[in-house]
């Protein structure tokens, strides 16, 4: 978590909201803890040399930041959290509004899945893999693209010729270079510029 450490002459409400600012975050995400005590000839003009810590939660906090999302919008829904390996998170949302939250192509799942990360980045410097499903669109869509990379691999493989395919975002171009990784016939490489970036997939040399 972020943390932030500063000299004061005082340690009061205002040491608190000097401490947040300086974070930019809400004050009632922050501790202070004093680290060391300076005094001055004869002990007078004591400085406290303060740390303060950002106490974020990625689980419960980030549900109820996509819970006030959902509210904004006027939609009820249950959102559920699991925390994989290190820093992977999914958080999945089901609601009888399901294809509104997901939009046209998944841009509007992509947009809240957008706001979490810039969220979870507000409190940590750590690096957080974050995922939103919704309905269960993100698996569905992982499975039609493990397939297009399976059918396209197979082609360049045979044919030798490589293959650009449609632009897709970040996840979407992550699914297609897990699932040939260890593809021995074939390699991936993705190119272009956000928001146009898409993945080609190469022969590899013999």
């Amino acid at each position: 978590m972020k943390t932030f450490r500063f000299e004061t002459k005082v340690l009061n409400d205002a040491t608190l909201k000097f401490a947040a600012d300086e974070m930019k975050v809400n004050q009632e995400y922050v501790s202070l803890k004093v680290v060391e005590e300076k005094h001055g000839l004869l002990g007078l003009n004591k400085n406290y040399v303060v740390e303060a810590v950002v106490n974020f939660d990625p689980i419960n906090d980030s549900i109820r930041f996509l819970q006030m999302i959902l509210t904004d919008m006027e939609i009820k829904a249950i959102v559920e959290a699991h925390q994989g390996e290190e820093n992977n998170f999914t958080f999945t949302i089901d609601a009888e509004e399901n294809p509104i939250l997901i939009g046209r192509n998944g841009k509007t799942l992509d947009a809240i899945q957008t706001l979490l990360k810039n969220y979870i980045n507000i409190f940590t410097d750590e690096h957080y893999m974050v995922l939103v499903d919704i309905g269960g669109y993100k698996e569905q869509r992982k499975k039609q693209l493990e397939i297009l990379a399976t059918k396209t691999a197979k082609e360049v493989a045979k044919s030798r010729i490589s293959v650009c395919l449609n632009k897709m975002n970040a996840y979407e171009r992550r699914v297609i270079h897990t699932k040939l990784s260890d593809w021995r016939d074939v390699t991936t490489e993705s190119e272009g510029e956000e928001p146009n970036r898409y993945v080609v997939i190469r022969p590899k040399a013999k």
